[in-house]
């Protein structure tokens, strides 16, 4: 069936919400024809089960259960392919956004020649309501981010609320990024043109039901498409990724040397043993939940995980000791003998960590 209009909904876990999400929607939008589409990432707490039954006395009202993909950026892409309208609005189900701005947004879209409309947090006459003062400072530093990778201004690259053609999504669907949370801001920096938007002030809403998603994996996934679409063409993320990880291993090195070797007078060679192995399992296990997010290892593969990552590493460490060790005999400063060492150390790791540790598994 065609429909004038597609929404696109993201959910994990938010039984509490879909009936009222679904209520609200069908209340402001009686002079279109429109569907919602969810696109489910596996929820536990009862939303699949009540998805499936909505979907069934609704033929408006679609589901996709997705098992083993997860992210909300992976999720609006696949909701918005899969859509039967040649408009397409994307909101979350946590009834924070205005559902009544759908059908003043729509109407725009016949009164401009508009590729996207944003529903902006940031923009006069918005609303924030009980939005805390950490998350808005965030939000602030995530706009101000963004500039980098931006092509046009937006008050809120970032927001989670806009609708847009889908030809403008299959113009841009081969160069998206695809993961995280960001989706809106990965639109507008895959775009080759500059893309005629407008923004619409957004009231946000207080969360109905459930628990907030934001969580460090956001901020780090958001680090990724930075660098995705900063120098995704010259340099593979996975490795920017990873260097940014190792320089955590760098600090932690430092700290532990230190720690060994000054304070409490360990031999070097022994110190910087210590550091090498605490700075590698501390890179090993923020690679697992960051840079290899999409192989991230669980219960007994992440301690098998752990354990390869040792012995793919042992040639690495071998050489990063006897290289700083070395350095250190020829009366280098202690601080240099060791980053140096743990630097050698740090790109072998990447080589082999990549083919062993978290190497592809057949399904």
């Amino acid at each position: 069936m065609s429909y004038e209009l597609s929404i696109v909904v993201p959910t994990l876990n938010e039984v509490g919400n879909i009936e009222l999400l679904c209520n609200k929607i069908s209340a402001v939008l009686k002079e279109i024809n429109w569907e919602i589409i969810f696109v489910d990432d596996n929820s536990a707490d009862g939303t699949k089960e009540l998805l499936n039954q909505i979907s069934s006395q609704h033929q408006n009202i679609r589901t996709i259960h997705r098992i083993n993909r997860t992210g909300l950026s992976s999720a609006c892409i696949e909701g918005m392919l899969a859509s039967n309208a040649p408009i397409v609005a994307v909101m979350d189900a946590d009834l924070q956004h205005d559902e009544t701005l759908l059908p003043l947004m729509f109407a725009d879209f016949y009164k401009n020649p508009l590729d996207i409309a944003v529903a902006s947090r940031f923009a006069p006459g918005a609303e924030l309501g009980d939005f805390s003062a950490k998350r808005e400072l965030l939000s602030n530093i995530g706009n101000l981010l963004s500039r980098m990778v931006l092509k046009a201004r937006l008050t809120d690259p970032l927001s989670g609320f806009f609708m847009l053609r889908k030809s403008v999504l299959h113009e841009l669907s081969p160069r998206l990024y695809g993961k995280g949370f960001k989706i809106l801001l990965d639109i507008f920096a895959s775009s080759k043109r500059p893309l005629n938007f407008i923004e619409v002030p957004l009231k946000f809403n207080t969360r109905h039901s459930g628990d907030s998603k934001l969580d460090t994996t956001i901020a780090l996934e958001f680090i990724g498409l930075l660098c995705h679409k900063l120098f995704g063409k010259i340099i593979p993320v996975r490795f920017i990724l990873f260097s940014l990880v190792g320089l955590t291993g760098v600090a932690v090195h430092l700290f532990v040397l230190t720690l060994f070797h000054i304070v409490i007078s360990t031999q070097f060679i022994w110190a910087q043993t210590i550091a090498t192995y605490i700075a590698m399992t501390s890179n090993y296990f923020i690679n697992n939940s960051f840079t290899y997010r999409d192989k991230k290892l669980h219960g007994k593969r992440l301690f098998l995980g752990l354990l390869s990552f040792y012995v793919v590493c042992s040639v690495a460490a071998f050489l990063n000791v006897a290289f700083a060790s070395l350095l250190y005999e020829m009366n280098i400063n202690w601080a240099i003998a060791g980053t140096a060492g743990a630097l050698i150390g740090a790109v072998l790791n990447y080589a082999l960590s990549s083919m062993f540790t978290w190497r592809k598994t057949k399904p």
